[in-house]
């Protein structure tokens, strides 16, 4: 991957948030559009829109780069720094801005990946990731989650502000906004073509987390502890009668199960679409402007 239309907006709509000061791309990052497209992403001459292969000139012209740095495994593209991102590492120096449009995807020992790149960011720095969601199967090791960026950047993490949003590679109108996992319910998303989910968000503290679980089984966990205290309630004491019998049980179950089929479609559609509980579709266009 590189910078293509999604993630050259993207990066519009980050910058609209504050410039990138100094920046470090994960992989060097190739600009992977014409020059025409790039005239109109940018909304400049096609003249002005020759910033060659690779985006350093393109990150300092038009997002406030003060300088760029990239990070690779082979010196094949010309990195400036050759690095295993699999293996820990200790940057000589962090960045305000850290930019993976395509690349940890690659890498398979993806967590320490994730350390490295929060160790290269700066506390207060910015994280900006367009990764491979559904459909990418062959492109590289992994595809990634919503979930994993929600449950990684959290607060209790150290860090802030953190957005996803999910991009139908063929539609490069509109993307879809989705909301932080809660109440036990997954982001759960399918789709017929390909998607990348995009992040951004703030580090704020120092420390890498040492463990991550998925927001509905950390929910179950303390529900099971919560539930094993003594019952209290009408709901919960209806819940302990109804498991002690169990036809009744396998009758509310196969109830639960059936309303599920036939409604689910109607009033919890997993698919890519504002039908979606977790999904907020969204204009490009206004997310640049507004």
């Amino acid at each position: 991957m590189g910078i293509d239309v999604h993630a050259l907006n993207f990066l519009k709509y980050v910058a609209k948030k504050r410039e990138f000061g100094k920046v470090a791309t994960i992989g060097r990052q190739s600009v992977l559009l014409s020059r025409a497209e790039r005239a109109r992403i940018m909304g400049i001459s096609k003249k002005d829109a020759d910033f060659g292969l690779f985006c350093e000139e393109l990150l300092k012209e038009y997002f406030g780069a003060t300088e760029v740095d990239s990070y690779d495994y082979s010196n094949y593209e010309g990195a400036t720094h050759i690095v295993d991102m699999g293996n820990p590492i200790v940057p000589e120096k962090q960045y305000d801005t850290i930019i993976d449009c395509g690349c940890v995807e690659h890498i398979f020992n993806v967590p320490q990946a994730l350390k490295n790149i929060s160790c290269l960011c700066a506390p207060g720095g910015q994280i900006i990731q367009v990764l491979p969601a559904n459909n990418f199967c062959g492109h590289g090791f992994w595809q990634f989650s919503p979930e994993l960026f929600f449950s990684l950047y959290s607060v209790a993490s150290g860090y802030r502000e953190t957005e996803v949003f999910l991009a139908d590679l063929r539609d490069e109108r509109k993307w879809f906004g989705v909301k932080p996992p809660s109440h036990g319910r997954r982001a759960q998303v399918r789709s017929s073509s390909p998607l990348y989910v995009m992040c951004r968000t703030i580090k704020q503290g120092t420390a890498f987390p040492e463990s991550v679980q998925q927001s509905d089984y950390v929910r179950a966990w303390d529900r099971f502890v919560s539930n094993s205290q003594p019952a209290a309630g009408i709901i919960r004491r209806l819940k302990r009668r109804i498991k002690a019998r169990p036809t009744l049980f396998r009758l509310a179950v196969s109830t639960v199960s059936l309303a599920k089929y036939v409604f689910g479609p109607i009033t919890d559609s997993e698919h890519l679409s504002n039908r979606n509980r977790h999904l907020r579709e969204l204009n490009v266009s206004d997310l640049l402007i507004g």
